[in-house]
């Protein structure tokens, strides 16, 4: 009787899978694919209260806004810093992505954090309900993730994913359908961009916004010497003078801004190996540690891990940015199946459906 009417609501509504990420939010609709890949940032008329952008737009502005108009990142961390803006983010992308007007609210499934706390679940959950959902899934992004890159979650045996997003990296074991270890930490992009704004200021007396980091990380970016002279100019603002200077990094100063945090990042992935069965270990050894996220695409810290972490094979997943929000795809094409896997799901109807 359920399957009967779902298949009939699904007549009036889209179902959508969300990766809500600190730096960017990802959306998939059902029978369409990838939707939307925005920046999770929305600009405010402080004045008003109005949302003036979203997304890519709200980005462009970012540093660049007049004193009324504020660019905020809602999401701090993996989780809501500002539930209200979060509520008009999600509002925004979903009446974007749904394919014209539908009766009923979409059925979505999110992807959050591992490890965190049931009132930032329900955060999650209740933003999206007034936002429109009809019904809320709530999915770890470790095990989003392992679906996304066809992992045999439902299997008696360990598989080992790391999420390098914007605000956090989530280390996740996986195995029956459920996370037997994981760790959620705040070393992730946006840490390895304040590390390079930091040692730019310290050894070029030289202050540069986290956009230009953020650039100057991608172009320029290496945790080993790849034998290739990376490169990138940076613009700024020089402290001594106050008058804008642009310099030459390269990944060596990239290199040596961001080891500190690599170096920690690796640490808790052996702790996580360390406190992990070892059955699953031994797992893991022949199947492999796999990347995803944004920082997966750091140039050499596969190899870098794998050297570190005893020899453990390390796997760059096939398109690592998309890979939770692939994963939200699967669950919602059979929820019943993945029923185990899932944090916490709502069935209630919003009050605006």
């Amino acid at each position: 009787m359920d399957n009967i009417l779902n298949k009939i609501q699904n007549l009036f509504s889209d179902d959508i899978g969300i990766d809500l990420g600190t730096a960017n939010t990802l959306v998939y609709v059902k029978g369409r694919g990838i939707v939307i890949n925005e920046p999770s940032m929305v600009a405010i008329n402080k004045k008003t209260g109005q949302v003036v952008a979203v997304g890519r737009d709200a980005k462009e502005m970012l540093g660049r806004t007049p004193g009324h108009v504020r660019a905020v990142q809602p999401l701090i961390d993996g989780v809501i810093s500002d539930f209200e803006v979060t509520e008009e983010m999600l509002s925004y992308l979903i009446s974007k992505a749904q394919n014209g007007f539908k009766l009923l609210g979409p059925r979505v499934v999110v992807g959050i954090p591992s490890g965190i706390t049931g009132v930032e679940t329900r955060a999650v959950r209740d933003a999206a309900m007034n936002a429109g959902a009809r019904a809320v899934h709530i999915v770890e992004e470790p095990m989003a993730a392992a679906i996304g890159i066809g992992l045999p979650i439902h299997e008696p045996t360990g598989s080992m994913v790391i999420d390098i997003g914007g605000g956090t990296t989530d280390i996740g074991v996986v195995s029956l359908s459920g996370i037997v270890n994981s760790r959620n930490i705040k070393i992730a992009g946006d840490r390895l961009n304040n590390d390079i704004i930091t040692y730019i200021r310290n050894e070029f007396k030289i202050l540069i916004g986290e956009k230009s980091a953020e650039d100057a990380k991608i172009a320029a970016g290496a945790v080993t010497n790849m034998g290739e002279g990376l490169e990138s100019s940076v613009r700024g603002r020089d402290l001594v003078t106050g008058l804008p200077r642009e310099i030459l990094v390269t990944d060596k100063d990239i290199r040596e801004a961001i080891h500190h945090s690599i170096a920690q990042l690796v640490d808790i992935t052996k702790e996580v190996l360390e406190t992990t069965p070892p059955e699953i270990v031994s797992d893991i050894m022949q199947s492999g540690i796999y990347l995803v996220g944004g920082g997966a695409l750091i140039r050499g810290l596969s190899e870098m891990l794998s050297e570190l972490l005893g020899g453990v094979t390390v796997i760059v997943a096939d398109d690592p940015l998309t890979a939770v929000v692939r994963g939200t795809g699967i669950i919602l094409d059979d929820i019943d199946a993945y029923k185990e896997s899932l944090k916490e799901h709502e069935n209630q109807i919003s009050p605006t459906a």
